[in-house]
């Protein structure tokens, strides 16, 4: 199967504590490219989430959302820091003696000190907290894989069409090019007709001048190529998988066969087919960006 790089995906896990929601939205890029954004607690996680999604993809630029909703309160603990309001206690009855003041420290006093108390978030379950982001992730990734191939097979539908179109065009070409090469003939009797008159024409030289036309117009070359590389795009797309950098490849071997036909095209109507053709071979160029 074909898949598009383009595509989106969205994915939920919930549990008694919390829930946890996964996006994932794509565009082409000519490698893996993953921007992950979520809360910065879970960032000890990036590596096994990348791990995950190199499961479901291998080219694009690709953005994730992982949000998560905690259904209970949260969970802190508030920590007594002993040494810290020893040290406070310590300075101010040093102020009192050395200024011989009133030593009206109290406990409620000392305790407003900065961090001599602190709220201390709870360590969670990592293993608790995967799991749920895990089932997420792998539900977004679920949809937004089976989005990329459906669109992936609209391309590939549209590439075909594109395909037999080309081919259509070569055929013209191919059919053209002997009427061609028959009506120079002609035209090159005629020439030497009036250079010479009524002498006696030489086949053999007219023969040769024929042969040298041939070789610097003649496009039987490019279109067997042509035809080949048509044959090998769509084997390729029939093949599947993620082949969208080998039909780039084809595609601009193509163009090449192309702009040679045009270069030596001397008919209109072989060079209106040519623009034709490298037109769709364009088109065909910036389909396959697209592709995996």
């Amino acid at each position: 199967m074909i898949k598009s790089m383009t595509g989106f995906g969205r994915g939920e896990a919930a549990d008694e504590k919390r829930r946890f929601t996964v996006e994932i939205k794509s565009v082409n890029h000519r490698y893996l490219d993953v921007n992950i954004k979520m809360p910065k607690k879970f960032n000890f996680f990036e590596s096994s989430i990348r791990a995950l999604l190199k499961e479901y993809m291998e080219r694009g630029k690709v953005d994730v959302y992982i949000g998560c909703e905690e259904y209970g309160e949260a969970n802190f603990s508030l920590k007594y820091n002993a040494a810290l309001a020893a040290e406070y206690l310590k300075h101010l009855q040093s102020m009192a003696q050395d200024f011989s003041l009133e030593n009206d420290i109290r406990v409620s006093t000392l305790s407003r000190y900065p961090e001599v108390f602190v709220m201390e978030e709870q360590e969670e379950d990592e293993k608790e907290l995967w799991t749920g982001m895990e089932a997420a992730i792998r539900a977004a990734c679920e949809q937004f894989a089976a989005s990329r191939i459906k669109e992936g097979e609209h391309l590939k539908a549209d590439l075909c069409d594109k395909l037999d179109a080309m081919l259509t065009y070569v055929d013209f070409i191919e059919e053209r090019e002997p009427e061609i090469m028959k009506n120079y003939r002609a035209r090159l009797e005629n020439k030497v007709k009036e250079i010479l008159e009524n002498r006696q024409l030489d086949e053999s030289r007219i023969i040769t001048e024929v042969t040298i036309y041939a070789d610097k117009v003649c496009v039987d070359e490019e279109t067997v190529r042509l035809r080949s590389h048509i044959k090998s795009a769509r084997d390729t797309l029939e093949t599947g998988g993620s082949v969208g950098r080998k039909l780039d490849f084809i595609a601009q071997e193509m163009n090449r066969e192309a702009n040679t036909i045009l270069s030596k095209a001397d008919d209109l109507e072989i060079s209106d087919t040519g623009i034709n053709l490298k037109t769709d071979i364009e088109k065909v160029r910036e389909q396959i960006q697209n592709i995996e």
